[in-house]
């Protein structure tokens, strides 16, 4: 802690260490993004090994540190490694400290003490990575957003708020975990796990690509796989996407992501499923306004979709589409974004049941007269590559994939504005038209919504009646910062 205080932290902690050829050898040593996010991803690479490595060296011998802080971790001034030091507070993994049989309570106990461990662990690499969470007040809130309950895996969505507040690409902490497809976000929520089944273990975590680097070369598990899948669309999502190339590259991230959809059942979806999404994504239009020259400029706020489920004992769900807008009057448009402020709610009730996605191939397409569309060629292309045939678990494409049917009915439409519309139900009724030009109609006609291809914790998939696809992150907007 008292190191990592210091504003020179970085040139004085590298030259503490006296980092050599081989320790940079042995951590790896990236250069995309930059030589200050190298550096700094170079010295936690070391940093969290070390640690990883004593940790691990209690746990092997049946104890539990219980007081894993920065202030307890030091520099060895013998062989310049990380110690882990102040064990007043050590314990036993075996209440009786003799009988190491492996009853049930002494395994529950043994899990609890390791998980505990694993989880100051990730707080002590949140701090070394994101220098923002050195504030108290913040490193406060960040505690609180995990004892809520919620999903570790949506931090990014929770802390990039913070993260951008002064520049939108500048945090190297950011670009740290978002290096290796969002290895370290990966990283950072399997120590965080609510679950403590679910907490990474110290050898899996020493093999973790966030800390292999590029000259140790790990073979990613399939989570890994749908975890880069899923943060390189989203990274691309916060991009420009105006150009084919990138709208062609997210078209064909989103269908591999549906491919390896590891939750294909009903019964998933309705314990993944409740929440709030935000959309990010869609394949079919562009959100936002465009070079057009509409009547009134809207301007798109977040657009989400709520999802309850009332009752466990069924299937039924309610489903609520958000948009947020700002609706600007008169000519000053240009110079005045302040605008009328509004909210565009849909309300529906729906109800889920198995089904596919027919995938059809050039035999059974022949006479018929609509051809595939250009993201399905597109993607039947890449896959029989020999690139990714290393990564799908497919000896051949499926014909259909899995998915799940949405059921939607009683559509509700209404509107909110802050202030009182003086200009008349015209203006009203302008402002609705535009929101529906700007968004998918599927967000605002729910009924257009015919399944759902792709869910976990973080991410989401619908499909549209016209084949378009709406990728979701689910969202943390309403948690105070």
């Amino acid at each position: 802690r008292h190191w990592l205080r210091q504003p020179d932290w970085l040139p004085t902690l590298e030259a503490t260490l006296a980092l050599d050829e081989e320790s940079v050898r042995r951590v790896g040593d990236d250069s995309v993004g930059g030589p200050a996010v190298s550096r700094q991803l170079r010295l936690t690479r070391i940093l969290l090994r070390d640690l990883l490595i004593g940790v691990n060296y209690l746990h092997c011998h049946g104890i539990a540190h219980t007081e894993l802080r920065l202030e307890n971790v030091h520099i060895s001034p013998v062989d310049r490694h990380i110690k882990v030091g102040i064990l007043g507070n050590a314990a036993d993994f075996y209440e009786d400290g003799s009988n190491r049989s492996a009853s049930d309570s002494n395994m529950d106990r043994r899990q609890m003490m390791i998980a505990f461990d694993m989880r100051c662990v990730g707080f002590m690499m949140a701090k070394m990575v994101l220098r923002e969470l050195m504030d108290p007040v913040i490193f406060t809130k960040f505690k609180t957003f995990l004892m809520k309950g919620n999903d570790p895996s949506c931090l990014r969505e929770f802390l990039l708020p913070i993260l951008t507040r002064n520049s939108a690409t500048g945090n190297i902490g950011l670009q740290i975990l978002d290096r290796n497809w969002g290895a370290g976000w990966n990283l950072l929520s399997l120590l965080l796990a609510a679950k403590r089944s679910k907490r990474i273990s110290c050898i899996d975590a020493l093999r973790h690509p966030f800390l292999c680097g590029p000259r140790w070369r790990v073979v990613p598990s399939m989570d890994i796989i749908r975890w880069g899948l899923g943060s390189t669309a989203v990274r691309i999502t916060e991009e420009y996407i105006y150009r084919t190339a990138q709208r062609d590259r997210l078209a064909h991230f989103i269908e591999l992501m549906e491919m390896l959809n590891p939750h294909s059942r009903p019964k998933n979806w309705l314990e993944l499923l409740p929440g709030k999404w935000r959309l990010l994504y869609s394949t079919g239009r562009h959100i936002g306004l465009t070079l057009r020259q509409p009547p009134l400029r809207v301007l798109i706020g977040d657009a989400c979709l709520t999802i309850a489920r009332p009752s466990k004992s069924n299937t039924s769900l309610s489903v609520t589409s958000e948009i947020g807008f700002t609706a600007m009057m008169g000519h000053d448009w240009p110079h005045n974004k302040r605008g009328i402020k509004g909210k565009l709610q849909v309300n529906s009730s729906s109800s889920l049941k198995a089904g596919e996605r027919l995938y059809l191939n050039d035999m059974a397409m022949e006479g018929f007269s609509l051809g595939q569309s250009n993201s399905e060629k597109s993607i039947i292309e890449k896959l029989s590559s020999r690139k990714w045939r290393k990564v799908i678990p497919f000896t051949e494409l499926p014909s259909s994939l899995p998915v799940a049917k949405l059921l939607l009915d009683n559509i509700e439409v209404s509107m909110t504005l802050d202030e009182t519309l003086k200009q008349g139900v015209d203006v009203a009724i302008n402002i609705v038209q535009e929101i529906r030009i700007q968004i998918p109609p599927e967000m605002f006609e729910l009924t257009n919504i015919v399944c759902g291809t792709y869910v976990d914790s973080r991410m989401l998939v619908l499909r549209g009646v016209n084949g378009s696809a709406l990728i979701f992150t689910r969202s943390c907007v309403n948690e105070e910062l």
